[in-house]
């Protein structure tokens, strides 16, 4: 990993290395143990416990996190964090992500909240900070992120149609949105809406601090879907605002910045959520290896068959290829910056989508009606892995970024053919080494 000292190799030092420093694995190795044995415990019983019950215990395994300096490790110590770099972050994330739903909740680092606290350390000012940043990062409140609205793409932020409007002092927020995340139990919800209409398509809209219980605030109901039914009221939820007024200390930074400061969230978010989907398809790959081995069909174990040791090879080989991308761009955000890993971080979120679901499908396919079952936890983990297609962007609008970004360093030939024309670099190369020239024929062309 780059945190480890750069190593001697042929006489030179490499850029980075592969190793991870001991203290860093003693900790991940803690987190896998402490996962396994009592996050998946947990999550395995959730359907037959109380939800006080539940919190409670989900409590006291937070407690024990934030005993062992893990909690948060997103943010930095002056706000409630661990404060890990990037790369340390994504190894993390890998092994609280086996447990897709309570893992990072148990260990701080849950989505909508750990973007949201992002936002709020980054662009929040102080009074902002103290009221919502200090209860929310150690985990008292809980917080949703209201900008996907039914009538509007939400792959182009720029079409939001919820306005927030001047009256005085004030902002009036109207309007309707859905999918906003813990929409039904958040504290506090940062609402995107337009601000000038008039402005520029990326400049347009701003985000705002609306604390749950504001008059006009209607939670409508959660959006069941494919993901799984919502525990003790989390899930996508249908609010609408109406008439919503907030004082001017409800804007979260400049007018017009909410795009900027979206993409500012998004980027490490993505990492987090491609090295979780990591630590699905491990889970999975790990049923899959071990059903092929135990299921006997045809004369012998299922791993006897060309077709399944197939789907083992091509999973390990996407999965590891999967965190190679993940952590690299990780490491370019900790050398230079977010905005630096934009073409890798767009790969990285549809590849890791598809490796995930692969992986998840194959473990299925061996497993059978096992597989199908709610016996194991494959069905549950596909119906999820569904959802990351969408998430933070669909897939298509990363392969198109990725495409532009790409194409940046193709730029255009002169003439009718790509720069690598044989026939017009052979003509160059006679003149170069003073050769004849030879007559024009179709092979030359």
């Amino acid at each position: 990993m780059a945190t480890a000292p750069l190593r001697a190799w042929r006489g030179a030092e490499v850029p980075w290395s592969f190793d991870t420093d001991d203290e860093l694995q003693a900790r991940l190795d803690w987190a896998r143990d402490f996962v396994r044995e009592e996050v998946w415990s947990l999550e395995s019983v959730e359907q037959e416990m109380t939800e006080a019950d539940f919190l409670a215990e989900l409590r006291r395994l937070q407690s024990i996190v934030k005993e062992r300096g893990m909690w948060a490790a997103h943010l930095p110590s002056e706000h409630g964090g661990a404060g890990w770099p990037q790369v340390d972050l994504a190894l993390l994330h890998e092994v609280i992500g086996s447990s897709i739903w309570w893992g990072p909740i148990v260990f701080g680092n849950q989505a909508p909240d750990s973007g949201n606290a992002e936002l709020l350390a980054l662009f929040g000012n102080p009074q902002q900070r103290r009221r919502w940043l200090v209860p929310l990062a150690a985990g008292d409140i809980r917080s949703a992120f209201s900008m996907t609205e039914s009538l509007t793409a939400g792959s182009d932020p720029t079409l939001l149609a919820t306005t927030a409007r001047r009256d005085g002092d004030d902002w009036l927020i109207e309007g309707e949105k859905w999918f906003t995340t813990n929409g039904m139990i958040a504290d506090l919800l940062i609402v995107m809406a337009v601000t000038d209409p008039d402005a520029e398509p990326h400049r347009r809209a701003s985000m705002f601090l609306v604390p749950a219980g504001t008059p006009g605030v209607k939670r409508l109901r959660n959006v069941e879907s494919l993901e799984r039914p919502a525990p003790f009221g989390y899930g996508h939820a249908q609010l609408r605002y109406d008439g919503v007024r907030v004082g001017p200390e409800a804007l979260l930074g400049e007018p017009g910045s909410a795009f900027a400061m979206a993409q500012a969230r998004l980027g490490p978010g993505r990492i987090h959520h491609c090295m979780r989907w990591l630590g699905q398809s491990q889970r999975a790959f790990d049923i899959l290896c071990e059903r092929a081995q135990q299921r006997h069909a045809f004369g012998g174990p299922l791993v006897d068959h060309q077709t399944v040791t197939n789907w083992i090879a091509d999973s390990a080989a996407e999965m590891h290829a999967a965190r190679l991308m993940t952590l690299h761009a990780a490491w370019i955000v900790d050398r230079h910056g977010a905005r630096a890993a934009r073409q890798e971080i767009s790969m990285i979120k549809f590849w890791g989508t598809q490796v995930m679901i692969n992986v998840i499908d194959r473990a299925i396919q061996v497993c059978g009606a096992l597989g199908y079952s709610s016996d194991l936890p494959l069905e549950a983990m596909f119906r999820w892995a569904r959802a990351a297609r969408l998430y933070d962007g669909v897939d298509e609008v990363h392969r198109n970024s990725v495409a532009k970004l790409v194409l940046r360093s193709h730029p255009l030939p002169d003439g009718p053919f790509p720069s690598d024309h044989l026939p017009t670099r052979r003509t160059q190369a006679r003149i170069k080494y003073g050769l004849p020239a030879q007559g024009d024929s179709l092979a030359d062309r």
